[in-house]
């Protein structure tokens, strides 16, 4: 209560809901653009909470499938390396530094001998056994990810999406609210031309 009676207005009041929303109800003050305005908002907070909650989830799930399918055809094979491979300065930190690309030779299924290149452990000489990965067609290709790790990096990819999508869509809504916010400056401004001259004759 203040001193002269009448009760204090306190921020966040009754009184809030009803500035934030003033675009949507009809006051002699609100404009068509003020209306525009407001769809935008609106328009853009939609597809930051549902349109990034969808791609989020569908990327999400697509690298899933992804890796899922990459653990389906990929399979190891013995090989022999066709060369030393020295070891690294990362070797054995447990950082993944200690693998090299090196020439391997391995016999598919069906007797057929194959020569490539693929992911080995440093430090080993020519003729060393290493395991390498091959497809369906037994081309060598990197080792599938374990299930943990995939979800992981399909929950990273989902992730980043949501927030690509976010980011494009707050972006473009700034674009919008700014040029509305330029237009009715220019309006006003015009106004302002016709009007002023009026006050300023009758002030003189």
């Amino acid at each position: 209560m203040a001193d002269d009676g009448h009760p204090v207005r306190r921020p966040g009041g009754p009184g809030t809901g009803r500035r934030l929303l003033w675009r949507w109800r009809s006051n002699p003050l609100r404009r068509r653009d003020d209306v525009v305005e407001a769809w935008i908002v609106l328009a853009v907070w939609l597809v930051v909470a549902v349109g990034g909650a969808a791609v989020g989830v569908l990327t999400g799930r697509a690298a899933d499938g992804a890796y899922a399918r990459e653990r389906a055809e990929r399979r190891p094979v013995a090989a022999a390396l066709l060369q030393d491979v020295p070891g690294t300065a990362g070797q054995g930190s447990g950082l993944g530094g200690d693998r090299v690309m090196a020439g391997v030779r391995w016999t598919a299924s069906d007797g057929s001998v194959h020569t490539g290149r693929a992911m080995v452990r440093s430090g080993q000489e020519a003729g060393a056994r290493v395991t390498v990965w091959t497809d369906r067609r037994g081309d060598p290709r990197p080792e599938p990810r374990t299930g943990t790790e995939a979800r992981t990096e399909a929950v990273l990819f989902g992730g980043a999406a949501a927030l690509a999508l976010a980011g494009a869509a707050l972006a473009a809504g700034g674009g919008a609210r700014y040029w509305l916010t330029r237009r009715r400056v220019d309006a006003w401004g015009t106004e302002w031309d016709l009007v002023g001259p009026r006050w300023t004759h009758k002030t003189g």
